[in-house]
């Protein structure tokens, strides 16, 4: 399976987004209706081998900067307590498991982990929102969801 890289100008605009280069190859997942980028997909390396735990990550700054203003106010523990944890240690294993699908290397370090990284527990709310708006069954996301204000939304196909 290859993977779709980003466009030059989706990646100029990520770039900005994130005020530095790109470490890794991405392809845009989730756009505002005006084509900005709002999710990338990451491959599960680096150019330097290094894995990338972050296969969907928010990159929309607007989203960003809400789902911040959320963890700043104690988000991460409240919502790590208001979803069951069978369900969420499902999450992490259905985006490892996505993430193992989509390597592409197979000379370095394996991808592993789930949402942000973790095997379990609430790490990352940016994660979880990208998690969830790729189309993904995140309870974590989809109340983060309900918490901000999401625009509408363009979601590509995103590679099972």
């Amino acid at each position: 399976m290859s993977f779709r890289d980003a466009s030059l100008a989706d990646i100029t605009v990520v770039e900005q987004y994130l005020g530095r280069p790109l470490s890794g190859r991405c392809a845009v997942v989730v756009r505002r209706l005006d084509g900005r980028p709002v999710v990338i997909e990451n491959e599960p390396h680096l150019r330097d081998g290094t894995p990338m735990p972050t296969l969907f990550w928010l990159v929309d700054p607007d989203l960003h900067d809400a789902v911040s203003r959320i963890e700043g106010n104690g988000g991460v523990h409240r919502f790590e307590d208001l979803v069951d944890s069978d369900a969420l240690r499902k999450t992490h294993e259905e985006y490892a498991e996505r993430r193992r699908l989509a390597t592409v290397r197979t000379d370095g370090a394996r991808a592993s982990g789930g949402v942000g990284g973790t095997r379990e527990g609430v790490k990352c709310l940016h994660a979880h929102l990208a998690n969830y708006l790729v189309g993904a069954s995140d309870a974590v996301g989809e109340l983060v969801a309900h918490e901000v204000d999401l625009p509408e939304l363009s979601i590509e196909d995103v590679r099972a």
